[in-house]
């Protein structure tokens, strides 16, 4: 069934909002899985274009993360900017990209910095990260209050009144949608009751037959 009209209305709207918390923000942390399982992040520089459900990024051929992403392509790109209370975490597979018109339609000369035969460097290669699911956290402008109250949320697990918005969105037919994140964890915490009561009698089973 298509979606509708309202649902590819909040999809545009996820994607707008977003795209305006991102777009200021220059520097992102990707993190990738290693061959023995740890987690591995560091800095990239993002490109300066909108976000339509890729995220790009130049990089060496000759890095670490080239070998992590071929073992595991599924990947974390995160941004942050404290002094707006924006937060940001993206995930999904990555992948190598040889595409020289895209190449020169992304490059700048300051990244010559890295790769000093500019876009002729054998070294240069994209990176692009298929964007699967996103989570926002969006807090109040200008309150203190507010990143006390996330710091306490961190600490504690309870969600404070004035945390501001916070937004899950997943992909689906190709596309993000929001969801009702608390109904999903209200399903898991049902799910992992009901698993409980069956172990539970399992063991009382056991115990009685061992008599």
């Amino acid at each position: 069934m298509p979606d509708s009209n309202e649902e590819q209305a909040k999809r545009n709207e996820s994607f707008q909002k977003l795209w305006s918390m991102m777009m200021n923000i220059k520097i992102a942390m990707l993190t990738t899985v290693m061959k023995d399982g740890m987690l591995r992040s560091r800095p990239m520089v993002s490109q300066n274009t909108e976000f339509d459900g890729d995220l790009w990024f130049f990089t060496g051929k000759s890095t670490p993360k080239v070998d992590e992403i071929e073992g595991s392509s599924q990947v974390n790109v995160s941004y942050a900017s404290p002094n707006d209370n924006v937060f940001i975490s993206l995930s999904g597979p990555a992948e190598f990209v040889e595409d020289r018109g895209i190449m020169e339609s992304m490059w700048n000369p300051a990244y010559e910095a890295w790769f000093p035969k500019g876009l002729n460097d054998p070294d240069l290669t994209l990176l692009k990260v298929h964007i699967e699911q996103a989570e926002y956290w969006d807090m109040p402008q200008g309150k203190m209050v507010g990143m006390f109250g996330f710091i306490k949320a961190l600490a504690t697990g309870d969600r404070p009144s004035d945390v501001g918005e916070n937004k899950k969105l997943v992909e689906k037919k190709g596309a993000l949608r929001p969801v009702n994140a608390n109904a999903r964890s209200s399903r898991s915490a049902r799910s992992t009751r009901a698993t409980h009561r069956t172990s539970t009698k399992k063991t009382r089973k056991r115990v009685r037959s061992r008599r």
